[in-house]
């Protein structure tokens, strides 16, 4: 009887090893989890300060530093895995080549970002930033990606089933049509011109 009773008690001090463990394995891979979200939000916003550091140095007139610190910002956009900074980062660049001398250069080089952008927001499902990415190149006077991007928008949202954004994205689509009937008058070549 001695025996049972020490063998049943090795038993349940197993389990509750066991249990303790296995609790312990739980909060450890819940605060990994929430340690590592909090990690991931903080790498969303991270681009915002580095465009603050990029505007005060706009601010002193300091081009030269403005410029490396844009391509930290650039950087930290890159690594956030979202439209948001991509935008704000290609909107930062024309501003700094406008004021820096190089307007075109900086201009094909936020296509390109644009271009990201509109594939991250494309993949995020994220209506606003297709329409934003939309507005950036309407802005550049890219007939065609504007067309691209309203397609995009439409599908996505389509498919979030989302009847006010397909209104959204119906004002913004006869806002560009007009857009477009007012600079062909303009030009008189039917060309958009910047």
């Amino acid at each position: 009887m001695c025996r049972a009773w020490s063998i049943r008690w090795s038993f349940q001090f197993i389990v509750a090893v066991a249990a303790m463990v296995a609790l312990m394995l739980l909060v450890a891979i819940v605060s990994e989890a929430i340690a590592g979200h909090a990690m991931a939000a903080e790498s969303q916003i991270a681009w915002k300060a580095h465009l603050e550091k990029v505007d005060d140095a706009v601010s002193r007139n300091d081009l030269t530093q403005a410029v490396m610190l844009w391509r930290e910002a650039y950087a930290a956009a890159l690594r956030s895995r979202h439209w948001e900074g991509m935008v704000a980062v290609a909107e930062a660049y024309r501003r700094l080549g406008g004021l820096a001398g190089f307007a075109r250069a900086s201009e094909a080089k936020a296509r390109q970002i644009y271009l990201a952008a509109l594939f991250r927001a494309r993949q995020e499902g994220s209506l606003d930033g297709v329409l934003r990415v939309a507005e950036a190149f309407a802005d550049l006077g890219d007939r065609e990606v504007v067309d691209r991007c309203i397609a995009i928008a439409r599908t996505v949202a389509v498919q979030a089933r989302d009847a006010r954004g397909e209104q959204r994205v119906r004002v913004f689509t006869e806002r560009w049509a007009m857009h477009k009937l007012e600079v062909e008058k303009q030009n008189g070549s039917g060309k958009v011109a910047r």
